[in-house]
């Protein structure tokens, strides 16, 4: 009679395999879960940078538009206003934000480069790892739980065999001891239960087997395989995390490795600002617009105890007001001159600059031969080139014909005479009026408001000029000189003109002083006479006294007009 352990003794030892399996399970979620959030964390520092980036190349952009936006067009009135120190250190502050913003657009482009290129590539290789250690892991959670559901049939056949083997004895042992079985039913049924009892036996041994090989696995899997993978894993994460402390890290290095640039930047920035010279600036001012008149003389004491007509001194009040016009004496030639001085001076002005002070026309006329001088030189030199050119001609007929270059050379020719003409008119003008601009007390002295003429000969064959108080020179010649100059229009025009009657009165209502050829000064509620009203031009003629009359802004005066000589 064979006797077989009970299959449930074995039950224990297969037991605990299968909560190992779902608790490993679990800690590889808990690690997926982890790695991904640290992915995670990793693509949003790098759209931080990003954006940081874009932030720098925006600020950069904003600062050179900036910078753009205020300096000084080329060509305009304003670049020759940067000749003063505190434009021009304006002008450096503008030129140092231009290089500031390049240094923001250098943090974007290294934080572009060092950081967010480098990790994006970084967290594609980062993925592909990640993704295969959990294959491996899942992989080998998944060999382990085949050799689970092996060990657990392997065992469930013993189970199984176990049972029929114990019912197969049962059954022999009744039949055994039933007197009224057959002898070959016995027989049979203990032939059926050696059977069962081998196949019990079999399965016991599969089961053994099976189960020495599970755990076999079982130990390799969490004593080797897991290990592993759980260690390449945390391998993967510490080095993540090692990565975006040095990128930030690299993020802070790229700021402080401009700041030493900026610096300069801003050093530069005081030091323009240090070599502000209020004085000098001054003296500029002063230089650009100083006048080159002497200062007037004191007035003379004019004594009305004695039956004298009055005259008016050089240095009367209405030139130390700055008026400065020539009062003509009525019936002169002069006298009919005053309007088209004022029409000149409100155009482009006359060709020698005489609507000037003494000391700007100097300035003018300078600028004016040097930049005669400079269009010579270009002539000039063209001139050249084609002289070459047509001995390169003459010399190799078959480059081109010599005959063609003939009419343009004497073009040149022509163009280089009439400049070198107008030089020699403006140098002449230069001459005069540097002549007349050292002291003057003695040639300044002027009867009935009209300048003596002081040279008989004009420089260049140019017409002899008269100096009026305010430093214009007109081309009317002296009456007391005897150059013959061609008389112009206007000389036609107003020659041997009569003195204008009055035809009213005005009051003047503001204070003007007169700057212009032809205008006089009026003072606040001073009571003037009425020579020639508005003609639509905005200007009115007065008369003060016999001596003194000119032109003031119709909307400066109160006008009483006189019926009687109106409608005469």
């Amino acid at each position: 009679m064979v006797s077989l352990p009970h299959p449930s003794v074995l039950h224990g030892a297969v037991s605990a395999p299968c909560f190992c399996c779902r608790k490993g399970k679990d800690q590889f979620d808990n690690l997926e879960k982890h790695t991904q959030w640290g992915i995670d964390v990793l693509e949003k520092y790098i759209k931080f940078v990003k954006e940081r980036t874009e932030i720098e190349l925006s600020y950069a952009k904003q600062l050179r538009n900036l910078s753009k936006k205020y300096q000084p067009k080329k060509n305009s009135k304003e670049e020759e206003e940067y000749r003063y120190t505190s434009t021009r250190a304006f002008l450096a502050t503008l030129n140092e934000m231009n290089d500031y913003a390049g240094q923001h657009e250098v943090i974007s482009e290294n934080m572009t480069s060092l950081i967010t290129a480098e990790l994006t590539r970084y967290v594609q290789e980062l993925k592909q790892e990640r993704k295969s250690h959990f294959h491996d892991g899942r992989k080998a959670q998944q060999h382990i739980e085949t050799c689970w559901k092996q060990l657990e049939a392997s065992k469930r056949r013993f189970e199984r065999d176990c049972k029929e083997a114990d019912r197969a004895q049962q059954y022999f042992e009744k039949m055994d001891a039933d007197i009224n079985v057959t002898k070959a039913d016995v027989e049979k049924a203990r032939q059926q239960a050696q059977l069962r009892h081998q196949m019990a036996e079999d399965s016991k041994a599969e089961y053994s087997s099976t189960l020495q090989k599970f755990n076999s696995e079982q130990h390799e899997h969490y004593y080797t395989h897991i290990p592993n993978i759980f260690q390449k894993i945390q391998e993967m994460e510490e080095r993540r995390i090692v990565r975006i402390g040095e990128s930030m890290k690299t993020f802070a290095e790229v700021d402080r490795q401009v700041i030493p640039i900026i610096g300069k930047c801003l050093d530069e920035i005081t030091k323009a600002a240090e070599s502000v010279d209020h004085k000098n600036d001054s003296q500029m001012v002063i230089e650009a617009f100083k006048s080159g008149f002497e200062p007037p003389g004191d007035i003379d004491f004019e004594d009305f105890t004695q039956p004298m007509k009055r005259t008016v001194s050089e240095s009367s009040l209405s030139n130390s007001r700055g008026d400065g016009k020539s009062e003509p004496k009525f019936g002169s030639k002069s006298k009919g001159k005053l309007w088209p001085f004022i029409k000149k001076n409100k155009g482009a002005g006359p060709e020698d600059f005489s609507n000037l002070p003494p000391e700007q026309r100097r300035k003018k006329l300078q600028q004016k031969v040097d930049e005669l001088n400079r269009d010579i030189q270009k002539e000039m030199d063209s001139r050249d080139a084609l002289t070459k050119m047509k001995d390169v001609y003459i010399k190799n007929p078959q480059m081109g014909d010599a005959a063609s270059v003939d009419h343009r050379l004497a073009e040149l020719g022509q163009n280089i005479e009439k400049l070198r003409l107008e030089v020699q008119k403006f140098e002449g003008w230069l001459a005069e009026v540097e002549g007349r601009l050292p002291a003057r007390t003695e040639q300044s002295r002027r009867q009935s408001g009209v300048y003596e003429a002081q040279n008989a000969s004009g420089v260049n064959s140019c017409a002899q000029d008269r100096e009026s108080p305010d430093g214009s020179y007109t081309e009317e010649q002296s009456q007391e000189t005897e150059m013959k100059v061609p008389a112009t229009d206007f000389d036609d025009e107003f020659d041997d003109e009569e003195p204008l009657p009055t035809i009213g009165t005005c009051k003047a209502l503001y204070t003007f002083e007169g700057q212009n050829e032809g205008t006089i000064s009026v003072a606040e509620g001073e009571m003037l006479y009425v020579i020639e009203e508005d003609k639509g031009d905005g200007w009115t003629r007065i008369r003060r006294n016999e001596d003194e009359e000119g032109y003031v802004p119709t909307s400066y005066v109160e006008v009483y007009l006189d019926k009687n000589a109106k409608d005469s």
